[in-house]
């Protein structure tokens, strides 16, 4: 099992992604989990966010990653699963990209859902999505990680519908406890329950604070705190992973450049 750090990180002091890598193998970590977009947009044009365009060359985004002795653990490549006309290329280009920087997985969810879609139709129309984009998945040999993070996978059962949607080898998990509790579910049983589709965790925890005043209320949230400050019990996480063989990434999900040296330091300590 290995400890890696999802971009988010540096998007609190407006830095882009280069500066991002650098302070993410300054504090320790060896693995990151870029997030990429499509076309141009003001923010990371000017330096001052770290996504990154699929619109430039991903040897661009290997050679920074390689500058600093990291690896991309994943791919953060979320896009609405019931909005074909925008997902399907989406992915399947973020599938290519993620490729071509040696990233194992892409990792999605399904989206905010259409008003006007029902209850029936919005599978039938993410199996489309997914059908076709895991066709690219498997060419290329990259998991596409379903995560729990809005109406229908906040639940177990949801997520685990959709993350059978399709029968192929490459559709898979990726777990964020921050967000499974926060939706209402119970992590710990949950991750139990995903362990066979499971291809990489976002290793998310959540403040007795907003763990308070959300739980039950959001079906998930951008980051958590430092892990280890939370409500995550991270031993049991840890030994529910290594019963279930798991030799993935932790993909740490905090909001601050200080709370990720807290999470390596702890969870280091979990898993030694």
């Amino acid at each position: 099992m290995k400890i890696g750090l999802n971009m988010e990180f540096i998007r609190s002091q407006d830095k882009p992604f280069e500066e991002g890598v650098r302070r993410a193998a300054q504090i320790g970590y060896k693995f990151v989990e870029p997030m990429v977009h499509n076309g141009r947009e003001l923010l990371s044009e000017a330096g001052y966010f770290h996504s990154f365009s699929m619109d430039n060359d991903p040897l661009e985004m290997r050679e920074i990653l390689d500058r600093y002795g990291m690896e991309a653990s994943g791919l953060s490549a979320h896009c609405p699963l019931m909005r074909p006309e925008i997902s399907v290329p989406y992915l399947e280009k973020a599938v290519r990209f993620a490729a071509a920087i040696g990233a194992p997985v892409a990792n999605t969810d399904e989206g905010i859902r259409p008003d006007w879609l029902g209850d029936d139709d919005c599978f039938h129309v993410m199996k489309y999505t997914l059908t076709k984009v895991l066709q690219t998945a498997e060419r290329h040999g990259v998991f596409l990680g379903i995560e729990p993070h809005q109406s229908i996978t906040k639940t177990t059962d949801g997520l685990l519908r959709i993350a059978n949607l399709v029968d192929s080898p490459m559709l898979k998990v990726n777990y964020d406890t921050g967000n499974a509790f926060l939706g209402g579910a119970d992590p710990y049983n949950g991750l139990r329950a995903v362990m066979d589709k499971l291809v990489h965790v976002h290793a998310k925890d959540i403040s007795v604070q907003q763990a308070a005043s959300e739980q039950g209320k959001v079906t998930g949230t951008p980051v958590g705190c430092a892990c280890g400050e939370g409500v995550i019990d991270w031993p049991r996480v840890v030994s529910i992973l290594r019963e279930g063989n798991y030799d993935g990434a932790l993909s740490v999900e905090c909001g601050t450049a200080k709370q990720a040296e807290e999470s390596l330091r702890y969870l280091t300590g979990v898993l030694k």
